[in-house]
């Protein structure tokens, strides 16, 4: 039976209903779960600290809101089932939603009335959305039984899968849809090393703008696991300013590309008109040699969750492919 991971936030230690011990772990803010040599339907309650700090427990929930699209789908992959869920659920496309599911909102603007009209007993929240963690206060009220999750990497992915699995009892969906997915990301991995590191440029792209990312950010954390060298790390100011200068200076390799909002053609016509209008775009050696590259949305902005994996192989094949 798997070892349930579980974190601490500020060193201070979780007292839970299940017997447990504690982990050091270096991450801040990040949800955990108790350690406990039994299932969730052997024990009943399961009990964990969320990504805000809150103490939560669940027991065997049968009706359950997931406020972002993202987590919708980790839910489905434990095991769970949906009575409610954020449009963006929907406008992402990225699992089947079973029909009668109920929508509660926008992401940025959950309805707290339609929640708790339903009178849901788990509510799934985005610890990174303002408008979810004002929510807090009137659904505790409400006596609703809410849980925040921050889910930016793999890791983070895994650490939520972890919690959710243990609440369905579904520790074969665990193994499969994390563990597995993580062995091949490490295969991935492993096959990049003591390979010459690539030097790259990425950018998030929308309607009205473009910033470079860095390797805090979730496709910069994989190019950065993949032995790639992103120059927003080298020159951190390139995080406010994309200048054409600086990136003439660097020359990247390859520049990686991922769109945010509603409109994928609108943000490529904003980096063609701002920013690959300039002469020097077409003298960088990514441009030249092919390498400007707009990734997936699916796999690159969207949380891929159990396609972490094939994010991975992708990045790696357009990295050292042609090696």
């Amino acid at each position: 039976m798997k070892k349930y991971l579980y974190m601490l936030a500020a060193g201070v230690l979780a007292v839970s209903m299940l017997s447990g011990c504690s982990a050091d772990n270096s991450k801040n803010n990040e949800q955990v779960v108790e350690e406990t040599t039994k299932t969730a339907s052997e024990t009943g309650d399961v009990t964990f600290t969320d990504a805000l700090g809150h103490s939560v427990t669940v027991n065997n929930p049968k009706t359950t809101i997931a406020c972002m699209g993202s987590f919708a789908e980790t839910w489905l992959l434990a095991g769970g089932e949906l009575a409610g869920v954020t449009d963006d659920a929907y406008d992402e496309n990225r699992t089947d939603i079973p029909d009668g599911i109920s929508s509660v909102g926008t992401l940025n603007s959950p309805s707290a009335e339609t929640i708790i009209s339903m009178n849901p007993d788990f509510v799934i929240l985005s610890a990174n959305t303002k408008e979810h963690v004002e929510l807090y206060d009137t659904l505790n009220s409400a006596g609703i039984n809410t849980a925040y999750f921050s889910v930016n990497t793999f890791e983070d992915y895994l650490d939520m899968l972890n919690i959710l699995t243990t609440i369905t009892g579904r520790e074969d969906l665990y193994e499969k849809n994390g563990i597995e997915v993580q062995n091949k990301i490490n295969e991935v991995i492993e096959s990049t090393k003591g390979k010459e590191s690539p030097k790259v440029l990425y950018i998030r792209a929308f309607s009205t703008g473009a910033k470079a990312k860095d390797s805090t950010s979730m496709t910069g954390k994989m190019l950065a696991d993949l032995g790639a060298t992103n120059i927003a790390d080298l020159q951190p100011s390139l995080l406010e300013d994309l200048s054409m200068e600086e990136i003439i200076k660097q020359d990247p390799d390859f520049i990686f590309v991922t769109t945010m909002g509603s409109s994928e053609e609108a943000a490529i016509e904003y980096l063609k008109t701002e920013v690959e209008s300039n002469p020097a775009w077409n003298e960088l050696s990514a441009v030249k040699n092919g390498r400007y590259i707009v990734l997936d949305k699916a796999l690159f902005h969207y949380k891929p969750n159990a396609r972490w994996g094939e994010s991975y192989e992708i990045l790696a094949d357009y990295l050292y492919g042609e090696e």
